[in-house]
């Protein structure tokens, strides 16, 4: 019999990014997965500034950037010529401070986090099934297998579903499962690629009713390689062999070029599906057992290392005692909503990107490469853009754990916006695993002390007038954020009231 907080089954990006935040927060888990160890393929590769953010809080961020390579800039590729490119090395400059696209191959994302809980002395059993589980008012009881065929049990307060797509967690609960299926076949392939092209560009490549698209890697001439099918060819993902995949990528691209050195490809059907809810009692789902759609934006690996950040914060607050189980309702009320708006966006960009209608075939082939880079000059396109592709404009504002006082260009809900005082970031305040309450001072009316509390720090911050700016405010307030950086509370109120009745919510 093992006893735990947490049971984590699935330990692919989502589940190990889950154990890496538990492990802050220092609650006891058990990970495990089917698997012989991380995964030795590329899969995933786009890791976008939200997940850098993250990734900080524990230092992990720098050692990511330094194993990956940075998207310098997007080319558009029409009839075999460039047709237009867009910078992207710096969109994101004064949003966050990672402003681009990271390209790390997910088997050295998972070793980075696998050695990461390694050097935490947590390990994870490798080669151990899911058996059964069922659950009680109290816990969770789950029987494993383990590497050796042994069978063993496991008792813990909770349980998360990071199994994937095919999620035995997720069939388990019984929880809906309901979307479609896109009637076209997708391709991947990892490959050196030698053409008159260079290594720091990522490629877009549009045709009639196909998009191909080539992402720089690691390595010499070394490039990830996604594209379709054209909507209406009929076969099975098994039945196509890696050569039909070359002929199509050089018949859709028109352009001179020699593949080689294949290291991985896989072909596959993208559905789009989420489920009826994120949680059933003591269980949870996160990642791909929650949500799968269409490779559109690399929205899907970071959101599943969003789905564990913000759950983890509140099993460790219900595991310490210090908030009731009714906390944990708001993991479903505020992953459901962002799942369904995720599906949406990845939908109508994947519509765009390939879609056989005449008039957005001939607007995404003729217009769009010439407009594209041009538009991207101007910062009210970039403000537009990167937080959006970035995940850093994810919001809470109708979350029942947001609540404001005054008015304010940042919400009660929105992620703590990135700003530098006194030449540093502020994230370096907002490393620990709790509240943090900043009183930003205008040298005139001073907010009230905090109250005393062992889940909260405090921080006085000028109201510097590039400050001013970002929050919309003229005079002192208060900014109460979450343990994952969201803000849970601002208001104008510098009694200390509104800060205590927040607080005293748990």
């Amino acid at each position: 019999m093992i006893k735990t907080d947490v049971i984590i089954v699935g330990a692919g990006p989502t589940g190990l990014a889950l154990a890496g935040q538990l492990r802050r927060y220092g609650v006891e888990f058990v990970i495990f997965d089917q698997k012989d160890g991380t995964t030795p393929f590329s899969k995933a590769i786009g890791v976008q500034a939200r997940t850098l953010e993250i990734y900080e809080q524990i230092g992990l961020a720098d050692k990511l950037v330094a194993a990956g390579a940075i998207a310098e800039k997007a080319s558009f590729v029409e009839g075999g010529a460039i047709r237009g490119t867009a910078e992207l090395a710096k969109i994101g400059e004064g949003l966050s401070p990672y402003p681009f696209l990271l390209i790390v191959e997910q088997g050295l994302h998972e070793k980075i986090l696998d050695e990461h809980l390694r050097a935490e002395g947590k390990e994870v059993l490798w080669q151990t099934t899911l058996e059964s589980f069922s659950q009680t008012e109290a816990g969770v009881t789950a029987a494993i297998r383990t590497a050796d065929g042994a069978t063993e049990t496991i008792e813990a307060k909770f349980l998360v579903g990071c199994d994937g797509a095919k999620s035995a967690v997720r069939h388990g609960l019984g929880l809906g499962f309901a979307g479609s299926t896109l009637d076209r076949l997708f391709y991947v392939a990892d490959a050196a690629v030698d053409w008159n092209f260079a290594h720091d560009s990522l490629y877009v490549c549009l045709a009639q009713n196909t998009i191909t698209a080539f992402f720089p890697m690691v390595g010499e001439n070394r490039f990830r390689i996604v594209g379709t099918f054209p909507e209406g060819h009929q076969a099975d993902e098994g039945e196509i062999l890696y050569e039909e995949i070359e002929a199509r990528i050089k018949k859709d691209v028109e352009l001179d070029l020699n593949i080689h050195d294949v290291k991985w490809f896989s072909v596959y059907r993208v559905h789009s599906r989420r489920v009826d809810k994120f949680a059933n009692g003591r269980c949870f789902v996160a990642g791909d057992a929650a949500h799968i759609h269409t490779p559109a934006g690399a929205q899907g690996m970071n959101t599943g290392i969003q789905d564990g950040y913000n759950l983890a914060w509140k099993l460790a607050a219900v595991l310490r005692g210090k908030a009731s189980l009714s906390l944990l309702e708001t993991y479903d009320e505020e992953r459901s909503a962002n799942a369904k708006r995720l599906l949406q966006t990845t939908d109508r960009a994947f519509d765009f990107g390939a879609s056989d209608e005449w008039f957005v075939a001939f607007f995404r082939t003729k217009i769009f490469p010439h407009i594209a880079g041009f538009a991207l000059h101007f910062d009210a396109v970039k403000k537009l853009i990167f937080p959006l592709v970035s995940q850093i404009g994810i919001n809470y504002r109708k979350s029942s754990l947001s609540a404001e006082n005054g008015f304010f260009k940042v919400r009660a809900g929105d992620r703590m916006p990135w700003f530098e005082t006194d030449g540093a970031s502020v994230y370096e305040r907002l490393k620990a695993p709790k509240f943090h309450l900043l009183n930003f001072f205008d040298g005139t009316n001073r907010p009230a002390a905090a109250p005393e509390n062992e889940l909260l720090d405090v921080f006085e911050i000028p109201l510097y007038p590039a400050l001013a700016e970002i929050f919309g405010a003229s005079r002192s307030f208060s900014v109460l954020l979450r343990p994952d950086n969201y803000i849970g509370l601002i208001t104008e109120d510098l009694t200390g009231a509104d800060v205590a009745k927040y607080l005293a919510r748990f």
